[in-house]
C-alpha cells in the first residue's frame, strides 16, 4: 500500500486541479484585465493584439450605461479571455500605462535626452540627424524658455512640453507626464 505524495511535494500539487478559490481569483484577474481594455479608447484598443470577438465585446461594455448590464457583459470579456492566453494583453496594457520595463527604459531615456539638451545645445545636431523631420526652431526656443523658467523659479511649463516634443519625436504618444 503506497502512502499519497505529501502536500508539501510540489510534484504533487501539479498533478492536482487547481482550487476553486483559485479558479475563481483566476477568472476575477482576468475581468479586472477586460475591466482595463473597457477603460482604453477605441484607437488605443485598436493597437492591441487582440481577437475580434474580444475587441467587438469590450466596445459593447464601452457602450453599455446600466450597471447590471455592464457587470454581465465584463463577466462575458472574463469568459471570452478564459480561452486565450492573458499575458500579451498585459503585456500591452502595462505599455500603455506606462509600467512595463521597456516602457520605463524608454522614459528614462527620454529624459536623459531632455537633460543632455538643456545642458548642451549641440544636442539639437544629434535629434536632427536622428529625426529628420524635427521643428529645431521649437526644441530651440523650448529649451530658451525651460532655461529661463529654472533661473527665475517658474512653473516648468517649457521644460514639461520639451518632453512632450521629444515623446513625439520617438514616436510615442503614451500619457506619462515629466
Amino acid at each position: 500500500m503506497s502512502l499519497p505524495p505529501h502536500p508539501a511535494d510540489p510534484a504533487a500539487e501539479s498533478a492536482q486541479p487547481p482550487s476553486k478559490t483559485r479558479r475563481k481569483k483566476d477568472m476575477h484577474a482576468l475581468q479586472d484585465v477586460g475591466a482595463q481594455l473597457v477603460e482604453l479608447s477605441p484607437a488605443r484598443l485598436a493597437t492591441l493584439p487582440i481577437p475580434d470577438e474580444l475587441r467587438e465585446a469590450v466596445l459593447e461594455a464601452q457602450r453599455i450605461r446600466a450597471h447590471e448590464g455592464r457587470r454581465r457583459q465584463l463577466q462575458y470579456i472574463g469568459k471570452l479571455m478564459r480561452a486565450l492566453d492573458a499575458e500579451p494583453i498585459r503585456a500591452a496594457l502595462d505599455d500603455i500605462a506606462g509600467t512595463s520595463a521597456a516602457a520605463l527604459a524608454r522614459h528614462h531615456a527620454l529624459e536623459r535626452l531632455r537633460a543632455r539638451l538643456m545642458e548642451d545645445e549641440a544636442v539639437l545636431g544629434e535629434i536632427a540627424r536622428d529625426h529628420p523631420g524635427a521643428d529645431l526652431a521649437r526644441l530651440r526656443a523650448l529649451r530658451r524658455n525651460a532655461l529661463k523658467e529654472a533661473e527665475l523659479a517658474k512653473p516648468p511649463r517649457a521644460f514639461r512640453e520639451l518632453f512632450r516634443v521629444l515623446r513625439e519625436l520617438q514616436g510615442e504618444t503614451g500619457d506619462a507626464a515629466a
